[in-house]
């Protein structure tokens, strides 16, 4: 007996589900009176209301909401839905009312709705981090900074940072970071490669226009101070004034606030396209594995000063061949109060002819020189980075070499 209950009720569970699935347009039963059968009348679509339902000769007739009212759903009621007042306090209109949708309000930027009251979001405070930022429904969720991350400052937007490697920067760390302060970093670290190249093409390359033509004494610190993201800190910038000539200081800290800022969506951005164009100047010096002679040859064609002799000769024993001309321009630049190094191959490509250079050497460098040339990330960043570090350093008129 309890067999056939439980198959009877399983039959008709089935009979159920299948008798009231649902079809398009959406259905409901509704008693004629005149037949006195049940019907399966239509239901009235969002911004209608029923007015007649349905009987054996006519269809379900509904009736367009009036203004100010409004239904969201097929349904039954022979009434719309009144929209809701005016926004409150601290709310905008995010979606007006019309006959198929309710008025939406939304907290203003920066708040969320907590009750009925807009509530401004929570910020993390030094130590902590935003996990999760806050949403007109949702308020802040902060995190503590785990090992290895930290934050400065007190804000609703900001995450927690990495800390600073300083063995990635050549530098020794010298003080240990927590969850409120990045590392600190000073000294002589061992260099990042053992070719020690100090700056690719490519980076002087984007950051050449950030050197004015003429610099005045406080240059570096309002470039220091505008700078977005973690902070190139005091001892970082007394060590890159000691070691290097008064241009070379701009390129310098440009390439450490690029390190210490790697993970900002701008800066990975700017990473990832001086990545590539090394690549294409790889594609087109790299492969000239270049004799003792030929390099001299090369240096001597440079102006301005001259690379040693000795230079060349420890270049070739601690960079490899793909490397070797990269590090002694380089070495050059640095020689000659930062020149631009474009324009320094440009030069020696006039002289190299009279040492008979192999062609295939110096077509290398006219394409590189040409690529260089016709370069543009670093022009089309130009303006969106020198918004970025703000008025005070445009109003000291920056211009492009």
């Amino acid at each position: 007996m309890n067999k056939l209950l439980c198959c009877a009720l399983v039959f008709l569970d089935i009979s159920i589900k299948w008798t009231t699935q649902e079809t398009f347009p959406p259905k409901y039963l509704h008693y004629d009176p005149e037949t006195s059968r049940q019907l399966m009348c239509d239901k009235c679509p969002p911004g209608t209301s029923l007015k007649q339902h349905c009987t054996a000769r006519r269809k379900t007739l509904c009736a367009p909401c009036p203004d100010h009212y409004y239904t969201d759903s097929w349904h039954t009621s022979d009434e719309c839905l009144y929209c809701s007042p005016v926004c409150k306090e601290l709310q905008y209109v995010k979606q007006e009312c019309n006959r198929t949708h309710n008025r939406v309000c939304q907290c203003e930027e920066g708040r969320y709705l907590e009750l009925e009251f807009c509530l401004k979001h929570k910020s993390c405070p030094s130590g902590f981090g935003v996990l999760h930022a806050g949403t007109p429904e949702r308020n802040t969720v902060c995190e503590s900074c785990p090992d290895g991350f930290f934050s400065n400052e007190t804000s609703s937007k900001a995450p927690c940072r990495k800390h600073t490697n300083c063995s990635a920067l050549g530098l020794l760390l010298t003080h240990k970071g927590n969850a409120t302060h990045d590392n600190v970093c000073s000294g002589n670290g061992e260099p990042t490669h053992k070719c020690g190249i100090d700056m690719t093409l490519c980076e002087e390359a984007f950051f050449r226009f950030a050197v004015p033509t003429k610099l005045t004494p406080n240059w570096l610190s309002v470039l220091v101070d505008n700078l977005p993201g973690t902070k190139v800190n005091t001892e970082s910038i007394d060590r890159i004034k000691r070691r290097h000539s008064s241009r070379e200081q701009t390129f310098q800290l440009l390439k450490l606030w690029k390190h210490q800022n790697k993970d900002q969506d701008m800066v990975k951005k700017i990473i990832q396209d001086i990545e590539l164009c090394e690549k294409s100047v790889q594609r087109h010096i790299g492969h000239m594995n270049l004799t003792f002679e030929q390099l001299l040859r090369l240096m001597e064609s440079l102006p301005g000063k001259k690379v040693m002799t000795e230079d060349i000769e420890k270049t070739m024993k601690t960079c490899k061949s793909s490397d070797q001309i990269l590090k002694l321009l380089s070495l050059w630049r640095i020689k000659n109060d930062d020149q631009d190094t474009r324009k320094g191959l440009m030069h020696a490509l006039k002289h190299l002819k009279t040492y008979h250079f192999p062609k295939t050497v110096t077509q290398s460098l006219k394409k590189t020189i040409r690529f260089l040339h016709s370069f543009t990330m670093y022009r089309l960043y130009q303006k969106l980075f020198l918004e970025m570090i703000g008025n005070q350093v445009q109003s000291l008129k920056i211009s492009c070499l």
